[in-house]
């Protein structure tokens, strides 16, 4: 049978539009936050519970009402209420409502962190998904407790963390868990909610963005459609200014580096600029650069086929960067950041880059290419050197997921932080355990750098003699003059997983730095 080679093209732009149309009519907005003083009356409930039976007010007045079965059912439940634990029971006759999902909240005591208080908001409300999969009224009953706002508020901030699921792409609605909307009692409504409004939620939607771009299959989310989906979310916020070098100008910029990892795709790199500028005029401000191979094949150095699949989370770390600017940015903090995310696809195709190519960086260093599956240092060569020069920063960050080594090292508990500047490991360690996102120091000495010498170009892209964790920081370090504070941030072991915590459901994105970016900005540069 023959076809028409134009109908069929037709038809494939066709298909290809319809896709993804249907895509964006299926995408979810981040859940919305409400706060009330009104109790509901009849339906379901999701009610906080001390430790040791104490019953805050308004469990003690639903008790009262009951004739004490409210208190009579806890202790037939045997609920110890022991923090981020939870039983479901049948609401007590009179009350109004068919069932209660009790929250552990543990000791009525001051001792909880935020970050407690935030885990208790996210397991409660997974817990409701499970129970109800649309999440009735919660109130966590602490009206009595001193900063009753900010713990309210922290509660809805993992609550609201804790709801993501990456589930746009079911097509059987039972599937779906997505809320799109949580509802929270507290008797000082109004104040909490413009304490979450300005301090939290801003935090919260730059990390459902982070989530949602890394998440993504690298046939949605390549290097120019990166760049338009965040445009897309900065609309609207003050402050900002977006610019994106495209590949020719990173040829007369000079950024071989760059250019030479994404010159084997038929998506061309790019190279994201977001200057948020809420500090002072002239204030050097911090710049955050993020690793964005929006998918890695290896190149012609190509990897085994078991977990490819997986590379679309390679541009973890650009995606991080952006969301931490959208957080700062939509909060309002007083302070100068500028984001760059370092964006290619590694593909390899006939214009792919080749192991032992030497290519030339924007800082004038030149590279051999001793393996094109260590192209994220290279991207970063010239996104660092780019940030270093043009904002004189008063703090440089690089994140990424870089290598395998810092993973085998440190697992899934802590990203790796390299640095030459000893001062700022203990306050990013310190940030970390505040924001949830932890980090821990792997060394960086003379070793690292001699290891990376070559006998054909000024470096190489593969120590063969080093660390790998170490050999990739001190690659990284080599385009940044060594009088900028700078700090090295390898996520590859903790920018996602298949397992689920209190503030992450669904399996994927961790959104990894864009808490401990934050926490670290406001304890240390915003001011008062």
């Amino acid at each position: 049978m023959k076809t028409n080679p134009l109908l069929t093209l037709c038809l494939l732009m066709l298909g290809s539009w319809q896709l993804t149309e249907a895509t964006a009519a299926r995408s979810t907005q981040p859940t919305q936050i409400n706060f009330t003083n009104t109790m509901p009356t009849e339906g379901n409930l999701v009610l906080g519970i001390f430790q040791d039976g104490v019953l805050g007010p308004q469990a003690q007045a639903m008790d009262q009402d009951s004739n004490g079965a409210l208190s009579h059912a806890i202790k037939a439940a045997d609920f110890e209420a022991k923090i981020k634990t939870t039983h479901l029971i049948t609401a007590p006759m009179g009350s109004g409502f068919d069932q209660i999902l009790l929250v552990g909240l543990g000791e009525q005591d001051k001792s909880k962190t935020n970050l407690q208080w935030q885990e208790i908001g996210g397991h409660a409300v997974q817990q409701a998904v499970k129970a109800f999969k649309t999440v009735p009224t919660i109130t966590m009953d602490i009206s009595e407790l001193d900063n009753s706002i900010e713990i309210n508020a922290n509660v809805a901030y993992g609550a609201k963390l804790g709801s993501y699921y990456f589930d746009k792409y079911y097509t059987d609605e039972k599937r779906h868990k997505h809320q799109q909307r949580l509802t929270f009692i507290t008797n000082q409504a109004d104040q909490t909610s413009q304490y979450y409004t300005q301090e939290l939620n801003p935090v919260a939607d730059g990390i459902w963005f982070t989530r949602d771009i890394a998440n993504e299959p690298a046939n949605i989310i390549y290097p120019q459609s990166f760049v338009d989906q965040w445009r897309s979310h900065f609309k609207g916020i003050d402050h900002i200014k977006i610019h994106s070098l495209d590949e020719k100008d990173m040829l007369k910029q000079g950024m071989g580096a760059i250019y030479g990892v994404g010159r084997g795709s038929k998506n061309p790199p790019r190279m994201m600029i977001v200057e948020y500028m809420g500090g002072e005029k002239g204030q050097a401000p911090i710049v955050l650069v993020g690793k964005g191979i929006t998918f890695d094949t290896g190149g012609i150095s190509i990897k085994g086929s078991s977990n490819m699949w997986n590379m679309k989370f390679d541009m973890s770390g650009a995606a991080a960067t952006i969301g931490t600017v959208y957080a700062l940015a939509g909060r309002e903090a007083k302070v100068n950041v500028v984001g760059i995310a370092a964006l290619a696809e590694n593909m390899p195709g006939g214009n792919a880059q080749r192991p032992g190519d030497v290519v030339t960086s924007m800082s004038g260093k030149t590279i051999q290419i001793r393996s094109t599956d260590a192209e994220g240092r290279l991207v970063l060569a010239d996104g660092v050197y780019y940030g270093d020069i043009t904002y004189n920063p008063a703090l440089l960050v690089d994140i990424a997921t870089l290598t395998g080594s810092a993973s085998r090292a440190l697992g899934k508990d802590y990203g790796a932080l390299f640095t030459r500047h000893d001062e700022l490991v203990a306050p990013f360690i310190e940030a970390g355990k505040q924001s949830g996102d932890e980090v821990w120091q792997l060394p960086l000495n003379d070793n690292h750098f001699k290891a990376i010498e070559n006998n054909v170009a000024d470096v190489m892209n593969s120590g063969p003699d080093a660390p790998g964790a170490s050999a990739g920081a001190a690659f990284i370090g080599t385009f940044i003059r060594d009088t900028t504070p700078w700090v090295h941030l390898d996520v590859a072991g903790v920018s996602w997983s298949d397992k689920t915590t209190p503030v992450k459901a669904s399996p994927g994105s961790t959104s990894f730095g864009v808490r401990l970016l934050n926490q670290y900005i406001k304890t240390h540069f915003e001011k008062e």
